[in-house]
């Protein structure tokens, strides 16, 4: 029996201490983790919602340069490789393989702003249950920067310190960036020649 009280004892000072936390302790450990990303790639979905017209998914994958993205437009779903110089999209309904010169990278965009979710926001927990945090980051008075929303929402997740959702609105339109996930492999950010022998070969470089 006294045994059974210790063990209970833990494990209800465990969760105390867990949901002690405070937000930038919490926050701190989500950006070790995202920072993971570049050394052993990760997935996620991004949703794009847009008045009128509805949501795009897009299902990404990515390692170091190199990046694999699945889109599906209501049905019409492109697959797109890319190593940074040379980028392939894929339509499966037209099987037409289109080359081109890889667009220069601008930056993280909506992943950037998920690691620094404290420059120029206050975070505030919101709610809690017993797999997540809640925040709402809301721009400071003095952020001067123009493009970032007024208010975003991240959620993080208990077990693993990963993202499970960062949301923000701008202008009617919401992007969601969710279920992330560390680890991804070479073989799957490569675009393969051998499986597309069939398409069509549309070369704009």
């Amino acid at each position: 029996m006294k045994k059974l009280l210790i063990s209970v004892f833990a494990v209800l000072f465990a969760a105390a201490a867990l949901s002690a936390q405070t937000t930038e302790e919490i926050l701190a450990k989500m950006n070790e983790q995202v920072k993971r990303f570049d050394q052993e790639g990760f997935s996620m979905v991004m949703d794009m919602k847009f008045p009128i017209i509805g949501t795009f998914s897009t299902t990404m994958y990515t390692l170091g340069d190199k990046f694999m993205a699945v889109l599906d437009d209501h049905g019409d779903v492109t697959y797109t490789w890319s190593d940074g110089i040379t980028s392939w999209d894929y339509e499966v309904n037209k099987n037409e393989l289109t080359i081109k010169n890889a667009q220069p990278s601008n930056g993280g965009g909506s992943l950037d702003a998920l690691g620094n979710v404290t420059d120029g926001y206050d975070v505030k927990l919101k709610k809690e249950t017993d797999e997540a945090w809640y925040f709402r980051c809301t721009k400071t008075k003095d952020n001067s920067r123009k493009d970032d929303p007024k208010k975003m929402d991240l959620v993080v997740s208990k077990a693993t310190y990963l993202p499970i959702s960062h949301s923000m609105s701008e202008k009617g339109v919401t992007v969601t960036l969710r279920d992330f996930a560390l680890g991804v492999s070479e073989e799957k950010v490569t675009f393969n020649p051998d499986k597309y022998s069939t398409a069509k070969v549309i070369d704009e470089r």
